[in-house]
């Protein structure tokens, strides 16, 4: 697995630029579906990600909005870059869409969980006791292909240019006994492992600091190199997932992390709760 610009985050490359030069050149979706002779809901598609978009549309669009000759030949190439495949795609039809993509090119992950402990952080036993509970009639075969999925992610704390997390956990995730009391214990001896690499950061929220910022729900604020592009914020749901990638709601994000840092027990403090949640259960 190599990090880098996967076709995920040039495809999201594409059509922020594909949006701003429409804007510069002052047309509408409707115009430019017009010029193009397709439907301007096709245009909005291309632009908002949901649909891939072949160079030759590319070329097309630029032509339209007068683009220079080197524009459209940086985002053409732009456009074959993010029809790639991924080492994800295989995982498609499980996968929580562009996060898998987003997460690889990220250099830093801020994420915040309250009832679980986070995938980058799981067990392989407690991502199977995880989805049987979640997901009870999923087969076999399934389950394993998460776990998969859940380890090929994980192997991005462990590459020479290795992924940056700042993981914050409620105590609630460390006290609910998810598969029982000898898989939770082998979970949060693996919290302790992972948290003491020089890259990882794991604090937890403990219940005796009463509400914090991040009560309504979990979230995860990915932090790219600077040549790939803005950060963007991850909500993940029951009724699907969302990006946020407008600067005031990222800021307001990152801020609502920062605030939750505060209150959080420091690194050493919450590996010391953590060894002492995990004794408890070995008792």
């Amino acid at each position: 697995m190599s990090r880098g610009a996967s076709p995920t985050l040039c495809k999201r490359r594409l059509v922020t630029a594909l949006r701003r030069l429409r804007e510069e050149a002052g047309f509408t979706i409707e115009e430019v579906g017009a010029r193009l002779e397709c439907s301007a809901s096709k245009v909005s598609r291309i632009e908002t990600g949901r649909v891939g978009v072949t160079p030759r549309d590319v070329r097309d669009m630029l032509t339209a909005y007068g683009a220079s000759p080197e524009v459209v030949e940086e985002l053409v190439q732009l456009a074959r870059q993010a029809r790639r495949k991924a080492w994800w795609d295989e995982f498609g039809d499980i996968a929580p869409g562009r996060y898998v993509g987003f997460e690889a090119d990220a250099a830093l992950v801020r994420t915040y969980q309250g009832l679980m402990i986070p995938g980058l952080l799981q067990t392989a036993d407690y991502t199977r006791a995880l989805i049987a509970d979640v997901l009870p009639d999923a087969p076999e075969s399934e389950v394993e292909r998460r776990v998969g999925l859940r380890e090929a992610r994980q192997a991005l704390l462990l590459e020479d240019d290795p992924l940056r997390l700042h993981a914050v956990v409620d105590e609630a995730a460390l006290r609910r006994l998810v598969g029982g009391r000898a898989v939770m214990a082998d979970q949060l001896g693996r919290l302790l492992q992972v948290g003491a690499l020089e890259h990882v950061t794991i604090q937890v929220a403990p219940f005796s600091a009463g509400g914090h910022a991040a009560m309504d729900g979990p979230f995860v604020v990915l932090t790219f190199p600077e040549r790939l592009g803005p950060d963007l914020v991850y909500l993940e749901g029951r009724r699907g997932e969302a990006y946020l990638e407008r600067p005031e709601d990222v800021l307001g994000y990152a801020e609502m992390f920062a605030r939750l840092v505060e209150v959080s027990l420091d690194p050493v403090e919450s590996a010391g709760l953590v060894g002492r949640v995990r004794r408890e259960l070995l008792i």
